[in-house]
């Protein structure tokens, strides 16, 4: 589904990473973990096509991001869904109508009216639908988040650092969510420095550690 072939990438003129090697299965589960600045982000980036490796060949859906234009990039990314650590949202519109908006800048918007109710009830944020961003929790925001990250139904779970600013409890909920979705048959990967997120993932499905440390992608440790 996704492929890094030797992938480089260089910032500010120095080398971020490179030689990094990364296939992305379908229903496969991974996590990347790596000090602050290591890359992580900007690795995931690179699988959704918001940036192009500097050199070295990411293929999505067995096409190479560098060969494709803004529109073709645009239309492979409705395939993936990703989670954002910011997680921003339209402040001005209630929670149903943020979670809607990839399906209403798609012109699809009356696609989604029918499962709207089911996906928000899934992550437990029925009674929140007509609230705005601002009067949501942290852990109410995440599910949010990985609902608009879902209702186009993407091959793809992209998230970064999602459960960075909420509780462990909240944090373990996320993931019931993410893996429910694998066993879907969804293909997750999760950037995170949360080494209980990882254990507690391992108990419950296979799963692949990443780690991307001194420009290099490896493969983790048992010690996780």
């Amino acid at each position: 589904m996704i492929a890094l072939e030797n992938v480089a990438y260089t910032y500010g003129g120095g080398e971020l990473f490179s030689g990094v090697d990364l296939s992305l299965a379908p229903g496969s589960f991974h996590f990347l973990t790596g000090p602050s600045g290591a890359g992580k982000t900007t690795l995931l980036k690179l699988c959704y096509g918001e940036l192009i490796a500097t050199s070295g060949h990411v293929r999505v859906f067995d096409q190479d991001t560098r060969a494709m234009d803004r529109d073709a990039i645009a239309m492979t990314r409705r395939r993936i869904g990703v989670v954002h650590q910011d997680c921003q949202f339209l402040d001005h519109l209630p929670l149903a109508d943020n979670v809607m908006l990839p399906l209403t800048v798609a012109g699809r918007r009356a696609e989604g009216i029918g499962n709207l109710k089911d996906l928000l009830g899934w992550v437990g944020l029925t009674t929140q639908a007509d609230q705005l961003p601002p009067q949501l929790s942290g852990g109410e925001r995440q599910r949010a988040a990985l609902a608009r990250a879902v209702i186009m139904s993407p091959d793809v779970i992209l998230a970064d650092e999602p459960t960075g600013n909420i509780d462990f409890e909240m944090s373990q909920r996320l993931l019931t969510l993410l893996i429910e979705l694998n066993k879907m048959g969804k293909t997750v990967l999760i950037a995170t420095h949360d080494l209980s997120l990882i254990r507690a993932a391992k108990a419950q499905v296979a799963t692949r550690v990443l780690r991307l440390k001194d420009r290099r992608l490896q493969l983790a440790g048992a010690d996780l």
